[in-house]
């Protein structure tokens, strides 16, 4: 037998100290009254008569102590929690990790996945032996335990009322080295992870788990439309007007007729039926779109087919703001790059003479044709044009003749919808690149365009002059300034379509807060910390949200989805295989098995409490 409550050192102290304050109360004296009778004689009587019992009446009272010592002793040792050797060597050290990712949402069970696997876990929790210890954990692209290690299954049972979903992805990996750190030299040990399998396989541990593993499998159906990506940009040349990409995907096993919608703002834009094939990814690229200034949303409704999981049936988007970029050109005159700034009506163009650089006032873009003055902070990022060997962000490499473009990165924003393939080029040098430098375009002789940050500015370096080339005849020519302009303001703006759900986000506010306010989609408010003038929050929910700080004119408007084709397929698995082993069933949960010593110890109390209610009402111990 041992105390799996207070030790045996506390419980003598406690149990001598009550029984010292038990015996002392019980033989006080009673302070007697001084009544006035008459017929003294007659008392007197009486009194010989009850000095002749005295013992008797001593021996009641003592009686009535030992029954007070007896039920205090059962109390105290009931504290001590009294349990066999046996129990405490079988006793089991569980770690459950309670799956809450997006595919816990599905319906394909009574009411949700995650209803019937928290209703597991509490018939688990129920056929936990009193010896047991169970510390429950949520997970989903994050893992965070909701109880400590215990036995006590009110505390459980708490802990899983407290779970709800969210729009991520699961991490599965994250979840098991948790739990091996929790058990790490504890006896007994064992994980139970309870999922529906809808994740990628974990990389092996780089440790070994060192506990049994053990699953338990919740879900019956996979069929499953999701919207896995949306995203907007607006046009160079016409900011009033955007496109969209959607991809809408069947992770099914069975065809699908679906309606698709996009709203602008809360509008409808467009409405299309589309028939999505088992496992066919289908791509909707909208263009030459107008009429939404901030937010964009699609939605599908399934009319023909199944659709178990809602939540990835809406993605969100938010536009580029269609704020006026000050662009600053410092040049001795260029008619060709002037006309190709008149094309976008939202620049504010400010041009001066190299001599006069930096003029007054702060720049989002400094466009440098032919010069490479020392820059200024207050003047952006850089666009260097021909720049000369001193000043210029990049050491020149040998000069070229006769040249264009032999390669070019068709992915890079400043190049969109640009091709250089016939650009002939009369005179001009090739770059020397730094580590960190993204190389746009070159030539067979060495990089000509070339991108990258100093001093935390970014800048664009072109090798040449070109009005030394047939570039400035071509649409390209526009397309390249105008294109570079928008990649530098979007990404000082740190402009995302939506943010990815499961991320931590770092959202840049002005320097010297301590805290921002965050609006979640469901207009729950919550205080964020701030550290080096970034807003930082753990994405967990779908939807558009709202960023504000004192100071603030207007929220700062993002969007967030979920956006995972893994996640999205919510096909349940039967098994767990982890590092090539499989996971085993779980056993050794029965009901009624929960028994514990100081529960006799408080029935025993009781009874010997009614013992003496029933003497002293009978005048036994009185």
């Amino acid at each position: 037998m041992f105390l799996a409550g207070l030790p045996l050192t506390t419980l003598l102290l406690v149990g001598g100290g009550v029984a010292l304050a038990t015996v002392v109360l019980y033989i006080l004296k009673l302070r007697r009254r001084p009544v006035a009778v008459p017929f003294a004689s007659l008392w007197e009587r009486v009194l010989k008569d009850r000095e002749a019992s005295t013992l008797f009446s001593q021996l009641k009272r003592w009686l009535s102590l030992l029954l007070q010592l007896a039920m205090l002793a059962a109390l105290v040792l009931a504290l001590g929690d009294p349990r066999p050797e046996a129990s405490a060597l079988a006793a089991r050290n569980l770690v459950v990790l309670l799956d809450s990712s997006a595919s816990m949402a599905a319906t394909d069970v009574d009411k949700n996945r995650l209803a019937l696997a928290k209703k597991k876990l509490l018939e688990l929790i129920s056929g936990l032996k009193s010896e047991d210890r169970m510390l429950l954990a949520k997970l989903d692209a994050n893992v965070r335990a909701l109880s400590p290690l215990t036995s006590e299954t009110g505390v459980l049972r708490q802990a899983v009322e407290r779970v709800r979903w969210t729009d991520t992805a699961l991490d599965l990996q994250q979840g098991l080295t948790f739990a091996r750190d929790v058990l790490r030299g504890l006896p007994n040990a064992e994980v139970i992870v309870i999922s529906d399998g809808a994740f990628v396989a974990p990389a092996p541990l780089r440790e070994p788990l060192g506990a049994k593993l053990s699953f338990v499998g919740v879900g019956k159906e996979s069929d499953n439309l999701a919207i896995t990506e949306l995203s907007a940009r607006r046009y160079p040349l016409d900011k009033s007007r955007y496109e969209v990409l959607l991809a809408l995907e069947n992770t099914g096993k069975k065809a699908a007729l679906v309606e698709l919608s996009l709203f602008g703002d809360g509008q409808v834009i467009d409405v299309s039926q589309l028939r999505v094939e088992p496992g066919e990814r289908v791509p909707r690229f909208y263009t030459d779109l107008a009429g939404a200034s901030q937010q964009l949303e699609a939605r599908i409704r399934v009319l023909e087919g199944k659709d178990y999981l809602p939540n990835d049936n809406r993605a969100f988007a938010r536009m580029p703001e269609r704020r006026r970029a000050k662009i600053l050109v410092v040049t001795t005159g260029n008619t060709y790059l002037e006309a190709a700034l008149l094309l976008d009506e939202y620049l504010d163009v400010t041009q001066v003479e190299p001599s006069a650089y930096p003029p007054k006032g702060s720049f989002d873009v400094t466009i440098l044709d032919g010069v490479a003055p020392p820059v200024a902070l207050s003047t952006g990022a850089r666009l260097y044009l021909n720049p000369p060997a001193t000043g210029s962000p990049l050491k020149r490499g040998p000069k070229l003749e006769d040249f264009g473009f032999d390669t070019w990165d068709r992915k890079s924003p400043v190049l969109r919808f640009m091709d250089l393939l016939d650009v002939q080029v009369a005179i001009g040098y090739a770059f020397k690149p730094e580590p960190g430098d993204l190389v746009l375009g070159a030539s067979e002789l060495g990089p000509i365009l070339v991108s990258g940050t100093r001093a935390r500015q970014l800048f664009l370096a072109l090798g040449f002059d070109p009005r030394d080339s047939d570039l400035v005849l071509r649409v390209a020519w526009p397309l390249l300034i105008l294109n570079a302009i928008n990649t530098f303001v979007e990404q000082d703006a740190e402009y995302q379509s939506a943010y990815r759900t499961g991320d931590t986000w770092r959202l840049r506010v002005p320097a010297g807060l301590e805290t921002a306010d965050l609006r979640r989609p469901d207009g729950s408010r919550e205080s964020i910390p701030v550290r080096e003038a970034r807003a930082e929050h753990f994405g967990e929910y779908a939807g558009f949200y709202q960023l504000s700080w004192v100071g603030a004119q207007a929220p700062f408007s993002f969007a967030a989805n979920l956006q995972d084709s893994a996640e999205s397929r919510i096909g349940p698995q039967s098994e767990l295989v982890v590092a090539g082993a499989k996971a085993q069933t779980v056993s050794g949960f029965e009901s009624g098995l929960r028994q514990r010593y100081w529960g006799y110890l408080l029935i025993a109390v009781a009874l010997v409490s009614t013992l003496e209610w029933f003497t002293y009402h009978r005048r036994l111990t009185v």
